[in-house]
This record gives structure tokens, C-alpha cells and sequence, in this order.
């Protein structure tokens, strides 16, 4: 039986590193992102059934197997290799992932056993990206926060120490008045500036007439 997590000195329970989780999270998201892409300006839906493909053997490797032998998550350790670890709990990461696993296999089933499209493979893929997303961009695990709902232990050693801190970075009344400000500008500041924007850019060294 191969361990789920390592055992590192001072942990408790089995961790995982939570830079390479969120580097391999990034490049699925990029793979995902892209192959969507193709199907909303193409109509090629090629690429999706591929990333699609290589991202449910990864994650069927990483909860059935083991998370050391998950090509991304190896991709992830070379590009963080040099950075410091930041451990996480092992326990909720499989259950977050056994999620995944659910999910996308009803997507392999539905885009590629049966061969189908609509709005089932649409919203899915979207929770998959926003679970993608938060997961690379903001280090916030989505599917570790339904773990406290199936299971009765304490979450430990979460992303950022949010499992056990109390005091939170403080954020003041004026920057989130700033922030607001910002996103009721940009409604007015895209009708403003769309008929500038809108012309075509010319060659920085086009040759002279």
C-alpha cells in the first residue's frame, strides 16, 4: 500500500505541498481554459476530449494510487522545486479531488462515450475552471470546504493557516470603497472608450507608401 500525503516531522497527519497543487492546477486550468476556447471559436471540441481525457487518469492516479506518481502534480514539484514547501492536510485534498473525479467523469462520459453537448457539459466545465482557478490564482481549495460536511474530524493544516488562525488581514472600509468605486467605473469607461478602442491596430513597422 503506498501512504496518501508524506510524513513530515511536526505534522500530524500526512501533508501535501501545496505549491506544486497549485502550480499543477495552473497548467489544467491553462489546458482546460485553452481547449474551450477552441470549441467557442472553432466549434472544435478535439482538444477538450484530450485535456479531458489526461485530467481524470491524473486525477485517478492521485486519489487511487498515489498523489507522488499524478504527472501534474510532478510537473508541479520541477517548476516549485526550488521553493520553499508549504504543507497542507492530505485528507481534505482527497476528498476535493475525489470531486473532481466525479465530475469529470460524467464529463468523459457524456463528451466522449456518448458523444453529446449541452448545457450539463457547460456548467460543469465551468465549476471545474472556477474550482481550477481559485485553487492556482488564490490558493482557496473549493472542494476542501464540503469536507467538514461528510466528515466529523477537524480540518487541519489548511492553505494559509485559515484552519486555525483568528486574526484575519484587516481590510479597510475606504478599500473596499475604492474597489467598488473601480468596478461601477468600468461599466461607463467601456461606453466611453469602446469607439476608440475599437480601431484596428496597424503594424508598429509597416513600410512607408
Amino acid at each position: 500500500m503506498i501512504p496518501f500525503g508524506e510524513k513530515v516531522a511536526g505534522y500530524d497527519i500526512p501533508v501535501l505541498n501545496e505549491r506544486e497543487i497549485r502550480a499543477a492546477a495552473g497548467i489544467l486550468f491553462l489546458a482546460t481554459y485553452t481547449s474551450l476556447m477552441f470549441i467557442l471559436f472553432d466549434g472544435n471540441f478535439i482538444p477538450v476530449k484530450f485535456v479531458l481525457t489526461f485530467f481524470l487518469l491524473d486525477l485517478l492516479i492521485r486519489v487511487l494510487i498515489s498523489p507522488r506518481y499524478a504527472p501534474m502534480l510532478i510537473a508541479g514539484r520541477l517548476i516549485v522545486r526550488k521553493q520553499h514547501p508549504e504543507y497542507v492536510g492530505a485528507p481534505q485534498k482527497r476528498f476535493a479531488w475525489s470531486i473532481g473525479i466525479v465530475l469529470s467523469s460524467v464529463m468523459f462520459y457524456l463528451f466522449i462515450v456518448v458523444n453529446v453537448y449541452g448545457p450539463v457539459t457547460g456548467v460543469i466545465c465551468l465549476v471545474c475552471l472556477l474550482f481550477l482557478f481559485f485553487e492556482a490564482a488564490f490558493g482557496i481549495c473549493l472542494g476542501c470546504v464540503f469536507y467538514p460536511w461528510f466528515f466529523k474530524k477537524k480540518i487541519q493544516y489548511c492553505p494559509g493557516e485559515v484552519c486555525e488562525k483568528q486574526h484575519y488581514q484587516h481590510v479597510s472600509g475606504r478599500q473596499v470603497l475604492v474597489l467598488a468605486l473601480f468596478v461601477a467605473a468600468i461599466l461607463p469607461a467601456v461606453y466611453i472608450l469602446k469607439q476608440h478602442y475599437s480601431k484596428p491596430p496597424h503594424a508598429m513597422f509597416r513600410h512607408a507608401q
